[in-house]
């Protein structure tokens, strides 16, 4: 029996909910809906709910130092103004990839923005894996992925992971304070249903894992040992995030992305934004640092 009691706190029906993250400052947590190219922002317990709307599909909204955030849309990376909703890019890649798009994105404590990118028709090998910081700019540090995903890293800061969605894997490197990548291994080969999509890992280290097309969560120790898997009422988990005063609150992104009417009457709550609560809280999240 799983100690894990996820609830609906936002029945948004996203088609393709993403990127959690929670803003300490704002006391919110904030979301993409990547096809609908959307930006979500609502409360702890789902309320105080606001939308912003972009002109292209957007896989990630990540907080910046000085109250705007990052973003990444096809072909760069730009900062939004929630207050004017104005968009101005700051790097901009691959125009010569214009059937890709980005992804997941993920911040260090260095402040730089790690960000994936991926082939929009889920076929070709076109995704690499990206560095952006204000000292070295924009660096390629893996490539070869049709869906890349879940970048983040260790609390001790000496490992960083990153996914293979369609291959079912789940890499880890070893990686040094100037965020250099070596060793690169795979930790986890998802095993059952289910595709791993976006990661976070908590305080103590141990990942979480959302299975997009496996109905669950699924949490990994370091030495990539499954630890627990957490069932949930819809199919599509796309990424969890921890958030509220003590960070022992996991927040949960789901999506109606490529259900049939059939499952979708079977999940009326596919696309929906969950919590729960959990005993380990998770890392604090880091800012953007544009210069």
């Amino acid at each position: 029996m799983s100690l894990y009691q996820p609830e609906c706190i936002w029945p948004l029906a996203a088609t393709l909910a993403e990127g959690p993250v929670w803003h300490a400052e704002d006391k919110a947590l904030y979301f993409v809906d990547i096809k609908q190219r959307a930006i979500h922002r609502c409360a702890e317990d789902g309320s105080r709910r606001q939308s912003w709307t972009v002109p292209d599909e957007v896989g990630f909204a990540l907080p910046m130092h000085g109250g705007d955030f990052v973003c990444g849309l096809p072909g760069r990376v730009d900062r939004f103004s929630f207050e004017t909703g104005e968009l101005t890019t700051i790097q901009e890649l691959e125009s010569d990839i214009p059937g890709n798009r980005l992804n997941d994105g993920y911040v260090d404590r260095r402040g730089a923005l790690w960000f994936g990118s991926m082939d929009n028709a889920e076929v070709a090998p076109s995704g690499s894996l990206f560095r952006l910081s204000a000292a070295e700019g924009l660096q390629h540090k893996d490539g070869g992925y049709v869906i890349t995903n879940g970048p983040c890293i260790s609390p001790d800061g000496h490992t960083f992971y990153h996914t293979d969605t369609l291959e079912k894997t789940i890499y880890a490197f070893d990686i040094d304070e100037a965020g250099a990548l070596s060793n690169k291994r795979v930790l986890v080969k998802i095993a059952g249903s289910g595709y791993p999509d976006g990661t976070a890992v908590d305080a103590d280290g141990v990942l979480w894992v959302g299975l997009f097309a496996g109905a669950r969560i699924e949490r990994y120790s370091p030495a990539g040992e499954l630890l627990d898997s957490i069932p949930m009422p819809c199919s599509n988990i796309t990424k969890v995030t921890f958030g509220g005063g003590d960070l022992r609150t996991v927040f949960v992104t789901t999506a109606r992305k490529g259900l049939s009417a059939e499952e979708l009457s079977r999940e009326p709550l596919a696309g929906g934004i969950f919590s729960f609560r959990v005993a380990s809280p998770g890392q604090l999240q880091h800012l953007y640092l544009p210069e």
